[in-house]
């Protein structure tokens, strides 16, 4: 584990079991988050990076999900390791997640300055009056309109963008080291996306928090990332800075990726998109698992699974064909 890094995801693999097939929903993912950075994970649905947020947080549901190997280290302690009761202390008070629909986060039932409190008095001891007033600046903090007003309303009186802000500032209460936020913005039109990012970027980097943020629009990553992660079919594919990434990707998804983000010299033009889509869990390809949609994909690649191929500083790719072509060498390390 590297100086300064607050989680470290150490060969991780999560398995979903069902009554005639297990389905690899995360399979040998290594990853970094230092504090006070931001770091993404970016990829298709279904690849996986939802689950991993999930085993961080200690939420897969189990059964049908087992964490099969590997180690989740935050802050130095195996989060694997821990029971159920060890979690709670942890999660809210150390780690926070944002999770990608508010609607169906909050309770319905409650008002949101009641929700908030709760999430306070988990792990505070505080009385009614110094709960409210906590409740009440958290809401002042996100840039909710109203805060002492809105304090006693509900979930469905708010509009998507104000139920967002919520949720941050339930995953604020406890002034968490860790923010893990899943594509919170998705269902958010593009003006409201922005305001939300920018809250998000300004807590982290206003108070040194470690953001760790879970998306596929690579739009997002350029805006607020120092380092990402592209994943594919439960595995990371590419990592580097975001300027690595955008300049000089080594992998062909990443790559494929990128050529699909809309942008003004296109205009008119086709936009490209990758043939077919990520494989089942449950039966994936023998070999590199995205030589099926692959234009590079060679004989081997269909074989062999490939190890990380070190470009420099810190940027890896999982794609030897590429490295031996533009790098003159068909190894990389070699390491999954």
């Amino acid at each position: 584990m590297n100086p300064g890094t607050l989680l470290a995801i150490e060969d991780l693999h999560v398995v979903f079991h069902a009554r005639r097939s297990s389905a690899r929903a995360v399979d040998g993912v290594n990853l970094e988050v230092r504090l006070g950075e931001a770091v993404c994970i970016v990829g298709e649905s279904g690849c996986g990076k939802t689950v991993t947020a999930l085993a961080v947080m200690g939420l897969v549901p189990a059964p049908p999900g087992e964490i099969a190997r590997g180690r989740i280290l935050f802050d130095g302690a195996d989060l694997t390791a821990l029971s159920d009761r060890e979690m709670e202390k942890i999660r809210g008070r150390r780690i926070a997640m944002v999770f990608q629909e508010p609607l169906t986060s909050l309770n319905p039932v409650f008002t949101i300055g009641a929700q908030i409190e709760e999430a306070i008095a988990v792990h505070e001891r505080l009385d009614p009056g110094e709960l409210r007033r906590r409740a009440i600046k958290l809401l002042t903090d996100i840039g909710l309109p109203s805060p002492e007003s809105r304090h006693g309303d509900y979930p469905h009186q708010l509009s998507g963008g104000q139920r967002q802000r919520v949720m941050i500032a339930m995953a604020m209460a406890c002034d968490p080291d860790l923010i893990i936020a899943d594509e919170p913005t998705t269902a958010l039109d593009v003006t409201i996306q922005a305001q939300i990012l920018n809250l998000l970027n300004s807590i982290q980097r206003g108070r040194g928090k470690a953001l760790l943020y879970i998306t596929h629009d690579l739009g997002v990553v350029a805006n607020i990332a120092d380092r990402v992660y592209v994943m594919y079919a439960g595995i990371i594919v590419e990592q580097g800075t975001t300027k690595q990434i955008f300049s000089g990707p080594g992998h062909p998804y990443t790559r494929g990726l990128l050529a699909s983000l809309p942008v003004r010299s296109k205009r008119g033009k086709r936009l490209h998109s990758i043939p077919g889509s990520v494989p089942d869990p449950s039966r994936k390809p023998p070999g590199c698992p995205f030589h099926p949609r692959c234009g590079e994909a060679e004989e081997s690649c269909r074989k062999d699974f490939p190890g990380m191929c070190d470009l420099g500083g810190g940027h890896l790719s999982r794609c030897p064909v590429v490295f031996r072509k533009e790098f003159g060498s068909s190894s990389g390390g070699g390491t999954r």
